[in-house]
């Protein structure tokens, strides 16, 4: 038998030996946590939800925060006044989102990340010409936002002018804290000292803390950075970092701080995982470096069985890795106000994922990365904790971490020990191994892994396949996908991952949208739900042309759902999502009910 012919039969029978019932079980159980119909998939402009629901906007790109924030100019004029208008309208590119009960049952705090943005839309030239002002603009578009919103007939409209209501940008002052803070790596001339910093930017996932704080993750700051000496030289630790002398934005061309040449240091001071306070709008974010410098996709926050606060979060490059901080200190549940800082001591891992390729499940050991342990040293290059934090990917292959296919985001499965992670694709992949085991991966997976003694602070884990997506109208082997996957339900490249209360796994992917080729079939981009007791999957809702789904949270009551649509038409692909006719598409946050005032899902 040839070597294809020989890993198209052993994947066949392993996948059929790890799920221990059929496609057909799944899909006609008496206990799924399902209770929707599916939807088909679907390449229109538009958002589909199932028989049942609604899906309302409720607020997008543009939206005014304040009632004297101008209006959104579809001229696309930008003036001074509108570029700094900028911070009183909802940001563009929605991505991560947590919901936060005020007093009663009808107010709340939506707290949203704006991502990146897109010129070729923000802009009447495209971002092909693009001035000082514009710059502006677009760094006072980015961030995060802090909305108020009430429930009014059952659905949320924005309370305007709310002392809650907040925009921070790539321009807001911020702090570093932890064992970075003060090193000369992150030290500039206009931070003599190394421990205050500009601004967030390229903020996709989120985490939500149990003391009540927010989690923004800085994912592709390596983005807004270039050189306007095209010629300019690169480290080590910023080509691992992805750092060019041409950056996607254009922003060191009117600011030097983004000029890795004028300011070298810069890019030392972004892509950590940030927290604030969302009920405190004059709270200074902190910029929390014990927990390692890389491309965040999200911050999944877990209390281990011995009191300390376990944060996963995933590297969202190729061939990069998955990551675990676990505090020094223990969670005071008594006194939420002690654990202001819990996140600036603790030890930070990275994963091994170990086992026999096709088997599709193994062991978990998170290395430990500290100064002084595990040739992390200066014999090996690294010259302090510090260090090891703003280089964790030269320190995390130095200790030989598992190379993965994207690690985006990472959920724990309520009432259980289990985490979730999406793996979205990797088409570079060259060399298989038992958790990454196809070449070329152009659909993406799921893997889940819990504790060996139910403590997740602790360093031994099993792990095991949840889904491999796949297209099994046009593939076999491995390609096909594991045997969940269905023509009625194929998707590709997951992204967004999230459980609702009662257990249910809201998957949203980040795709090809072509519905051609490898992908026909897919239609756009959509969002799924599984039961992960029966790995039953159903589409949920599909999105409009060209965007990604992304950024998911419930009302406490599980009766409201927010979901988010991001860059709708980017590339200029042609929607003119939400609002129709000629308009500029707009990314935005959709609320969605069940007619009948039911439980989202159920």
């Amino acid at each position: 038998m040839s070597r294809r012919g020989f890993l198209k039969s052993s994947s066949v029978a392993s996948m059929a030996l790890f799920f221990s019932t059929s496609s057909t079980l799944f899909a006609s159980s008496k206990d799924s946590l399902l209770g929707f119909k599916a939807t088909l998939a679907s390449s229109e402009d538009n958002v589909i939800v199932p028989d049942g629901y609604e899906a309302k906007v409720l607020v997008k790109w543009g939206d005014p925060l304040f009632k004297n924030a101008l209006k959104f100019d579809e001229g696309k004029n930008i003036t001074k006044e509108y570029a700094k208008n900028a911070t009183k309208v909802f940001g563009d590119d929605n991505d991560g989102m947590q919901f936060y009960q005020l007093d009663g049952d009808k107010r709340a705090l939506l707290v949203v990340n704006q991502e990146y943005v897109n010129p070729e839309l923000m802009f009447k030239h495209n971002g092909l010409e693009l001035s000082a002002q514009d710059v502006i603009y677009m760094q006072n578009s980015c961030g995060v936002t802090v909305l108020e919103i009430e429930q009014n007939d059952n659905s949320y409209q924005i309370k305007q002018d709310s002392p809650y209501n907040r925009r921070i940008t790539a321009l807001t002052p911020m702090v570093l804290t932890g064992p970075v803070k003060g090193d000369e790596a992150v030290k500039t001339a206009n931070d003599e000292k190394g421990e205050f910093v500009l601004g967030t930017f390229n903020n996709c996932g989120c985490g939500k803390t149990p003391w009540g704080t927010y989690l923004t993750c800085e994912e592709n700051f390596d983005d807004f950075f270039g050189s306007k000496d095209t010629k300019a030289q690169t480290s080590e630790s910023f080509k691992r970092y992805g750092i060019k002398p041409k950056s996607v934005y254009g922003w060191e061309k009117f600011d030097d701080r983004f000029d890795f040449k004028i300011n070298p240091n810069e890019p030392n001071r972004h892509g950590y995982i940030v927290e604030f306070d969302p009920y405190n709008p004059n709270f200074i974010p902190k910029k929390r470096t014990a927990l390692g410098r890389f491309k965040h996709e999200n911050a999944e926050v877990i209390i281990a069985d011995d009191g300390r606060v376990v944060v996963y979060s995933g590297d969202d490059e190729v061939d990069e890795f998955v990551y675990k901080f676990v505090s020094s200190d223990k969670f005071n549940k008594d006194d939420l106000s002690k654990n202001a800082d819990i996140l600036d001591n603790g030890t930070l891992y990275v994963a091994r994922f170990d086992g026999k390729n096709g088997e599709f499940k193994g062991k978990l050991t998170w290395l430990e990365l500290t100064y002084g342990k595990n040739g992390l040293d200066k014999e090996n290059g690294f010259k302090s904790q510090a260090d090891i934090l703003i280089n964790v990917r030269l320190a995390a292959t130095k200790l030989g971490a598992t190379p993965m296919d994207r690690c985006e985001w990472i959920a724990a499965q309520p009432n259980s020990k289990a985490v979730y992670a999406t793996f979205t694709n990797n088409k570079t992949r060259q060399t298989t191994d038992a958790a990454n085991p196809r070449e070329k991966n152009r659909y993406g997976q799921i893997l889940k892994w819990e504790p060996k003694d139910g403590n997740h602070a602790s360093s031994e884990f099993e792990w095991a396949t949840f889904a491999l997506a796949g297209n099994p109208a046009v593939k076999d082997g491995l390609y096909k996908g594991s045997s969940n996957i269905t023509v009625e339900n194929m998707f590709n490249s997951p992204d967004g991952l999230k459980f609702d209360k009662f257990g249910r796994l809201w998957i949203q992917t980040d795709g090809d949208y072509s519905n051609q080729k490898d992908y026909k079939g897919m239609g756009n981009n959509q969002m799924l739900c599984a039961d992960p007791n029966t790995g039953e999957i159903r589409r949920f809702l599909t999105g409009p042309v060209a965007c990604e789904i992304t950024g998911l949270c419930f009302s406490e009551d599980s009766k409201t759902m927010f979901v988010g649509v991001q860059h709708p038409g980017e590339a200029l692909k042609g929607s003119h999502w939400p609002e129709g006719g000629d308009k500029t598409p707009k990314s935005a946050v959709l609320v969605i009910t069940k007619k009948d005032g039911g439980v989202i899902g159920a």
